[in-house]
């Protein structure tokens, strides 16, 4: 391959092709891999700048990512690109216990063996907020810090109870850490006072707000780099901040052009997300000519989960053979959230994607769809890992949901290669997210 521009490894699989969204906007041509490729898969993939690798991490131990962790980050060095991105959500979700960013940090800087390691989570592109080191999201139009938002502060897994970004990772990682804050960003001594900051920090936290602060910490984090591959964190705020600085020294070519994919007559939706979103999203498509159709949760990580799988088959079988769309759920909002219930048992949310993605694959086979979806962060992640997909790439953006493109897959399987795929977080999305998709409108 050409020199990479930059390798990234995804904590999720929606925040992976949120990624791969942001730099092919930018005009660098972007391939994601399911998991680590042989030689035969990288090489149809040789004009790529960016190539990432999609991950699990963010719904993992600190345990699992002693290992797994190690060994990603290990053969993206391999790649030689000139930054290596550990990208988390752009809502920080995490713990001590579920997705440690710190634990995450703390294994970066050993590959790498790099003292300070930039992490920059605002991006104004998505609603996201960093100021003078806390965190501010969008949700339906209003403005909340993030231990204040009506969805995350409330998270299933990873509640977020702190807005002070380093307060937070306090709790996942003994490193030290300091704070680039907007108005030192934006002063003109800024550069003199990151390379001092940097000097004595393991972590540095860069404020971003706007389109001229991203812009500034683009510049610093492309300065900075390191010869043999620098490691970065953050959400695809460090993307965009990049390819404001690429822009600058046209290191990337123009800007990619899309062209619309067209209506489909008919898809597949599984949802695994208890997000209000997604529920409003459900609804909408209900009323608009999809068919419902609710999965128990607790049966599909239980003893039985073949018989759920293949009883929700047969009901999306019907309905798709019928000419209609169907959405296979598993919560209509945090309300009918189970996963107390589901939580009794170890692995359990794991196995509850692998579960909706045995049954995406099952009805993609059987109707021969073209377009398909799934629905929540950490459920997206486990249930592709199901359907036999080795890449994605960029087919279309969503200009009106932003971080969540519709992909191509790329596969050994004839079914499965050259599947529309939409992954989305349960926050993405307008009301009509699914209908949107497959009219081939955007979401």
């Amino acid at each position: 391959m050409q020199k990479l521009l930059l390798s990234y490894y995804g904590d999720d699989l929606t925040g992976s092709t949120d990624v791969m969204e942001a730099l092919e906007l930018g005009g660098v041509p972007t391939v994601l891999f399911m998991r680590k490729p042989d030689a035969a898969l990288m090489a149809r993939f040789a004009h790529c700048r960016a190539v990432g690798l999609a991950g699990t991490s963010r719904s993992e131990s600190p345990q699992w990512m002693d290992t797994h962790l190690k060994d990603a980050f290990a053969w993206l060095k391999t790649l030689e690109a000139e930054l290596c991105h550990y990208k988390v959500c752009s809502t920080f979700d995490s713990s001590p216990t579920i997705g440690s960013i710190g634990r995450a940090i703390e294994i970066g800087r050993t590959v790498f063996t790099q003292d300070c390691v930039p992490l920059v989570v605002g991006a104004p592109q998505l609603k996201r907020y960093t100021a003078f080191g806390h965190l501010f999201a969008a949700y339906r139009d209003r403005y909340y810090r993030i231990d204040r938002h009506p969805v995350m502060s409330r998270h299933p897994a990873t509640p977020m109870d702190e807005s002070d970004l380093l307060v937070h990772l306090s709790r996942q990682t003994d490193l030290p850490s300091e704070l680039l804050d907007l108005a030192t960003l934006r002063s003109p001594g800024g550069t003199t006072v990151f390379d001092r900051l940097a000097a004595g920090a393991a972590i540095l936290l860069i404020d971003v707000d706007s389109p001229e602060s991203q812009a500034l910490a683009g510049k610093e984090i492309w300065r900075t780099r390191k010869p043999g591959g620098y490691f970065v964190v953050g959400s695809s705020g460090i993307e965009y901040a990049l390819l404001a600085e690429w822009a600058g020294n046209t290191a990337p070519p123009a800007g990619a052009g899309f062209g619309a994919p067209g209506a489909s007559d008919r898809i597949a939706v599984v949802s695994g997300s208890c997000s209000p979103t997604t529920e409003r999203q459900i609804r909408h498509a209900m009323n608009d000519g999809f068919d419902g159709i609710e999965v128990d949760p607790v049966e599909l990580v239980s003893e039985g989960s073949q018989k759920a799988i293949a009883r929700a088959a047969a009901a999306g079988n019907a309905s798709l053979a019928a000419g209609r769309s169907v959405i296979l759920y598993t919560a209509l909002g945090p309300t009918a959230d189970r996963g107390a219930e589901i939580d009794r048992q170890e692995g359990a949310r794991h196995k509850l994607g692998r579960g909706l993605g045995e049954l995406l694959r099952a009805l993609t086979v059987d109707q021969k769809l073209k377009r398909v979806i799934v629905a929540g962060g950490d459920t997206s992640s486990h249930a592709l890992g199901q359907m036999g997909v080795d890449a994605l790439t960029v087919r279309m953006p969503l200009p009106a949901s932003p971080g969540s493109p519709l992909c191509v897959a790329h596969s050994s399987i004839a079914a499965i290669d050259g599947l529309e795929v939409a992954l989305k977080g349960g926050q993405v999305g307008t009301d009509r997210y699914f209908s949107a998709i497959r009219d081939g409108l955007g979401g």
